[in-house]
C-alpha cells in the first residue's frame, strides 16, 4: 500500500457545500480522478477487472486512500471506466432502431455487447452479477442497457422474427454468458458468433 499524505488519513477536505448546492470538485482533484481513470482503464484492459487498485493508485501518483474517495469500491471505478463504452454501445442501439430488418438488428447489438465485453477480461463475469445486485455501482450501466436492448427486442418481437416470450433480462444475462465462454475459450476465436447463431434460433417463434 503506497503511503497516504495525512490529509487521505484523516479523510480531511474542504468545507462541504450548503444544502442544494452541487458539489464541485477542485482542479486537483479532477485531475486525480481523471488519472485514476486512465490507469484503471489501461490496467482492466491489460489484466482484466481484478487487476489490482494499489496499482492503479500508484501508477496515478496517488494514494490508495484518494482512489477510495473517488470510487469507494471496485464496482464504482469500472462502472466509470466502462461509461464510455456503455455510451457507444446506448448510441448504436438508437442506430440500429432503424434498421430495416429488426432481428437482424437486434443480434448485430448483441454481437457488439459481446465484443466489447471482450475488451476487459472479467468485464462479462461483473456484468452477470450486476444484474443480481441492482444497488451496485455496475448496475448504473446495465439499466440503461436493458431499456435500450428491450427497445430493440420490441421491434423484433412486433415485427414477428422473435418469440413474445423472449425477455431483455434473460437476453442479457445469456450475452454476457457467450462473452464469458468466448473470454474462456480464446483459442476458439469463432466461438461467440457460433454461439449467437444458436441464440438466434431459438429466438425465432
Amino acid at each position: 500500500m503506497t503511503g497516504a499524505t495525512a490529509r487521505e488519513r484523516t479523510g480531511a477536505a474542504v468545507p462541504a457545500p450548503g444544502p442544494g448546492a452541487p458539489r464541485v470538485m477542485r482542479a486537483d482533484a479532477r485531475r486525480n480522478h481523471g488519472r485514476l481513470l486512465a490507469e484503471a482503464r489501461s490496467a482492466f484492459a491489460a489484466h482484466g477487472t481484478d487487476a489490482s487498485l494499489e496499482d492503479v493508485a500508484r501508477r496515478a501518483g496517488v494514494g490508495i486512500g484518494t482512489l477510495y474517495r473517488h470510487f469507494p469500491n471496485r464496482h464504482a471505478l469500472m462502472s466509470a471506466v466502462f461509461e464510455e463504452a456503455v455510451g457507444e454501445l446506448l448510441a448504436r442501439s438508437r442506430e440500429l432502431l432503424d434498421a430495416p430488418q429488426p432481428c437482424t438488428a437486434l443480434v448485430q447489438w448483441l454481437r457488439e455487447i459481446v465484443t466489447h465485453a471482450s475488451e476487459y477480461r472479467g468485464l462479462a463475469r461483473a456484468l452477470m452479477s450486476a444484474a443480481r445486485d441492482e444497488g451496485s455501482h455496475l448496475a448504473r450501466c446495465s439499466g440503461p442497457m436493458r431499456e435500450a436492448g428491450a427497445a430493440l427486442l420490441l421491434r423484433a418481437q412486433e415485427s414477428g422474427a422473435v418469440r413474445p416470450d423472449v425477455s431483455i433480462g434473460d437476453l442479457l444475462q445469456l450475452t454476457n454468458a457467450i462473452a464469458l465462454a468466448a473470454e474462456e475459450t480464446a483459442n476458439d476465436p469463432a466461438l461467440a458468433d457460433r454461439l449467437l447463431n444458436l441464440t438466434l434460433r431459438g429466438l425465432k417463434p
